[in-house]
């Protein structure tokens, strides 16, 4: 029996025992053909031949299963993959950190709220966020809860992409106000004519695949894999017994769930779906290596996705030697930045922030220390949300952060700040 990290402790356990049976009978959230098709996305984009834009809430909350936020999303990935497709003139693939990203990982079992010790917030599919023993007390009809809002968050994306909402022909769907007050401002607005003139004069030819292409395109959704039970009754075995977790195309393995022997590696060690594993600084080469052996043992194109989050100030020093470690052992990974976590830090106030100079200056070196290792960086993960929130902040304004603090967790670019870091990643890549 392998150890399980970062499990609640459930009071009822014929109430588990039951919640956990039922959610086994439910219909899949995807298909098993589109995890495999987003596994050969993958490796197109480790070959260079893509990219890949994930992003989403940190941790997402029952309560933003709405329409308007959940359009607010899908437009904020939809404009910033458009930015990056004209870059790089490649399609880029997009991954939302939605329809399950219920559940959060933490460093301790207990927190103190005023001057309460209670259980620790632990994501809405465990428990609730709201301060209080019964809210906070770990509840499996969670879990059936987390099923609901995740199918429903992905059948309204579905049926916006499908009527049309993914079609960015129309200027006015563009929200670019921050161009005004961008130092920068010019250079976007060029980036983001070229592309609307783009796309009319394939119309006015009458390109009408590639027309189509930019109506309707494939959308795909991520989680941590985190809360073992929910993913285990989750999977199913198709017709070759192969074990797919059907609650999501693609999963990841945790900074504090990636022990070699534990059993968050074990379970991802069995699916088929495509895994990426966060490497940063408590990482070691050695371990990485154990691990893709453990998780890639066939060396299979498309599996693995390592997402870097070193940190501004120590991706320069640490992200080379692993680079050229997973290099020489020859496993086909798919390289992702995630600016975010590395970046963290605490303001005045307590409450935890962001700089946005210092997440863009992960990225510029990331970029820069792949073109020197000869490797390809086919990708970036962002944090972020459609709404207006100030979580993160620029020109060391930590007075922002009052307008609108609205995290359950860590802090989100908000739409302008995602979009403008699309054309600051465009500027790298043209």
């Amino acid at each position: 029996m392998k150890r399980a990290e970062q499990l609640p402790q459930y009071d009822d356990a014929e109430l588990f025992t039951s919640c956990i049976a039922a959610l086994s009978r439910k219909p899949p959230v995807v298909a098993q053909g589109e995890i495999d098709r987003l596994r050969t996305e993958i490796a197109e984009a480790a070959a260079g031949r893509r990219f890949i834009l994930q992003g989403g809430d940190c941790a997402e909350r029952f309560k933003d299963c709405t329409a308007k936020v959940l359009k607010r999303k899908l437009q904020v990935l939809l404009q910033m993959s458009m930015v990056l497709t004209y870059a790089t003139r490649k399609p880029v693939t997009r991954i939302g950190r939605l329809a399950g990203q219920y559940a959060k990982p933490r460093s301790a079992n207990e927190e103190t709220v005023g001057t309460r010790k209670m259980p620790v917030y632990r994501g809405d599919l465990v428990n609730g966020y709201d301060a209080g023993d019964e809210a906070r007390r770990p509840n499996p009809t969670r879990m059936l809860e987390g099923y609901y809002h995740a199918t429903a968050s992905l059948n309204y994306i579905r049926a916006l992409i499908e009527g049309g909402f993914a079609d960015l022909h129309h200027p006015e769907q563009w929200d670019l106000e921050f161009l005004e007050k961008s130092p920068e401002g010019d250079s976007y607005r060029r980036i983001a004519d070229a592309i609307t003139d783009a796309i009319h004069f394939m119309d006015t030819v009458g390109a009408t695949d590639v027309a189509e292409k930019l109506r309707r395109i494939a959308f795909y959704t991520s989680h941590e894999a985190l809360l073992l039970p929910y993913e285990e009754a989750l999977t199913r075995m198709d017709d070759n017994e192969t074990a797919y977790n059907l609650g999501a195309h693609y999963l990841w393995l945790g900074y504090r769930t990636c022990t070699l022997d534990g059993a968050h590696v074990e379970y991802l060690r069995g699916i088929e779906n495509p895994i990426g594993i966060k490497v940063g600084p408590g990482l070691d080469s050695d371990t990485l290596l154990a691990l893709l052996a453990v998780l890639d043992p066939r060396k299979t194109p498309g599996r693995i996705t390592l997402i870097t989050r070193f940190g501004a100030n120590t991706v320069r020093k640490s992200l080379p030697s692993v680079i050229n470690s997973v290099q020489k052992a020859g496993h086909p990974v798919l390289w992702c930045c995630d600016p975010m976590h590395g970046n963290t830090e605490t303001a005045s106030d307590g409450r935890k922030t962001r700089r946005t100079a210092n997440i863009f200056s992960e990225i510029e070196q990331t970029f820069a220390i792949h073109g020197d290792s000869h490797s390809c960086l086919g990708g970036v993960h962002f944090e972020l949300t459609g709404d207006v929130v100030t979580e993160c902040i620029g020109n060391n304004e930590e007075q922002d952060l009052c307008g609108r603090y609205d995290t359950a967790c860590d802090p989100r670019l908000n739409a302008e700040q995602s979009l403008e870091m699309a054309f600051l990643i465009a500027r790298l890549l043209r």
